[in-house]
């Protein structure tokens, strides 16, 4: 939704915020945005960039085809085809896969022909492929309704070849903090390089009886001209490590290793790399 300047929007900043994000909570499971999230989507999806070099070293391991589910505007399916791997990049979005198309044809053809990109929802997949690694990054599991998730890992596994890893992260919420905290606000300047000052504060509910959160951004980008106002919501769900662990085994995959990285007191980002079960 976008408003004019000097519409009515409360509050776009407040004078007080929690604190400045150094983790910013992302856009998993927003709507396929329009030109006007571009910077904001892309910003979201900054932190989560040095996993690019964890899951490129994985790909050597293992061996292509890569099979990249949500994948935006190619964050991770351009870096790999540029190392040569051939990548299916899956994503529900067509500006976004048409952005990592042209993304792709600017490289040069070496890197898109070892490109295909395939417009699906991660709840309806239906993979026609085989891969020697499947990857669901950037958090992706949590865009996931929990019914449709067994449903997806069962369809990742069953293309994966003999000896096949998925890799996925998410974010862990220890649930004594969700208790005491609730409601978290993070306040954050988006990198632009057009012209535009933009600001945005990101407010954070969580609703442990649905195992679910909503976060809403409201930006304010300021030109030579003028400041528009806009705001983006997202909904997704809360991962259970344990329920997780457990839809992994039932889709035949077992988790090979896991790595943690402590964000604050209260979360964590978990990495877990599951091989089927040859």
């Amino acid at each position: 939704m976008h408003t004019p300047s000097g519409a009515a929007l409360a509050p776009v900043l407040p004078s007080r915020y929690d604190t400045v994000a150094d983790i910013l909570p992302g856009l998993e499971s927003v709507a396929p945005g329009d030109e006007h999230s571009v910077w904001l989507y892309d910003a979201l999806l900054g932190p989560h960039s040095a996993d690019i070099v964890r899951y490129l070293g994985l790909a050597r391991a293992t061996g292509g085809p890569v099979l990249d589910l949500g994948s935006g505007a190619g964050r991770l399916a351009v870096p790999f085809a540029r190392h040569g791997f051939a990548v299916e990049a899956v994503d529900r979005d067509a500006a976004a896969l048409e952005r990592l198309e042209a993304w792709a044809r600017r490289i040069g053809p070496q890197v898109a022909e070892l490109i295909v990109t395939t417009r699906a929802d991660l709840t309806e997949l239906r993979l026609h492929g085989s891969y020697r690694l499947a990857l669901l990054a950037g958090a992706m599991v949590s865009a996931v309704p929990p019914k449709a998730r067994p449903g997806l890992l069962r369809e990742i596994a069953s293309h994966l070849d003999t000896g096949g890893a998925l890799a996925l992260d998410y974010t862990a919420h220890l649930l004594p903090g969700l208790v005491a905290e609730p409601q978290r606000t993070w306040a954050f300047q988006v990198p632009r390089f057009d012209g535009i000052d933009e600001w945005v504060v990101a407010r954070q509910v969580f609703d442990l009886r649905a195992m679910s959160e909503r976060i809403t951004y409201y930006a304010a980008r300021t030109g030579k001209l003028s400041t528009e106002r806009a705001v983006l919501t997202t909904d997704k769900w809360i991962v259970d490590p344990e329920h997780l662990a457990a839809e992994l085994h039932s889709a035949g995959l077992h988790i090979e290793g896991r790595r943690r990285h402590r964000i604050d007191e209260r979360t964590e980002s978990v990495l877990l790399v599951c091989r089927t079960d040859d």
